[in-house]
């Protein structure tokens, strides 16, 4: 059962970054067709990407976040999907899925857009296609907005109900949708620890021409701020839903 756990997350998790990094590619490369077309198509984007997601990933629960997996700990669910117990064993299987998956995803978006990333030549625009960077760096401020943004994506799924497959995947997309167009400015919304994670690692080994550093400096708060806010979701969904 853990295995099929396994590979759907990584499958849901996988698609859901080669579409969202793929849109940001799209808008931020050099030469693409897309190139310059802003911030609200990013966030349409990501938002199909979480859709196309939600579907792959049904046989899971489609978690396809470390803070939804978190969340639903939190929150006292007894299965994370029909017949898959929440136990240390599980937890750890999904996210680590979910890391896999997002890197995976990453190296794809990589492989179709590889001519573009060679003719672009700021690295900053590279890496943004992978990873998340604040607007204004402010570790405390960034962190803030990482868990508001997310505490809103796994507060809401919970009234909607706990498994975000069965609500069908066209809300969950909306509302990250929402999420990007209204809280995603001073961050870039990962609102995902491993939709930031996966792909970091993933700009940190593939050979990209003129790459520069992957910011792991700033690392650590894409990773903590979805964490805390999942976490919190869950607990304040617990006592409101």
């Amino acid at each position: 059962m853990l295995g099929d756990v396994f590979v759907s997350e990584v499958l849901g998790t996988g698609m859901l970054l080669l579409l969202g990094c793929g849109v940001v590619a799209n808008i931020a490369l050099a030469d693409s067709k897309g190139e310059g077309g802003g911030f609200l198509m990013v966030n349409f984007g990501w938002g199909l990407g979480v859709m196309s997601g939600v579907y792959v990933a049904f046989k899971s629960g489609a978690h396809i976040n470390p803070a939804v997996t978190l969340g639903l700990l939190a929150n006292g669910a007894e299965e994370y999907a029909p017949g898959v117990a929440v136990t240390a064993a599980s937890t750890v299987t999904y996210i680590v899925a979910q890391i896999v998956g997002a890197f995976l995803g990453a190296v794809l978006c990589w492989l179709a857009y590889k001519d573009h990333f060679a003719a672009t030549p700021d690295p900053d625009a590279k890496l943004g296609v992978f990873s998340t960077g604040p607007a204004i760096r402010d570790y405390a401020w960034n962190l803030v907005t990482e868990i508001i943004g997310t505490f809103v994506l796994v507060f809401v799924i919970l009234t909607f109900g706990e498994n975000p497959a069965s609500l069908g995947p066209l809300p969950v997309a909306l509302l990250v949708l929402g999420i990007g167009a209204s809280l995603g400015g001073p961050t870039g919304y990962a609102i995902n620890p491993a939709r930031d994670l996966g792909p970091r690692i993933a700009h940190a080994v593939l050979p990209i021409p003129g790459k520069g550093g992957s910011d792991w400096a700033y690392s650590w708060v894409p990773i903590v701020g979805p964490i805390i806010g999942g976490v919190l979701g869950g607990i304040v969904g617990r006592v409101y839903v």
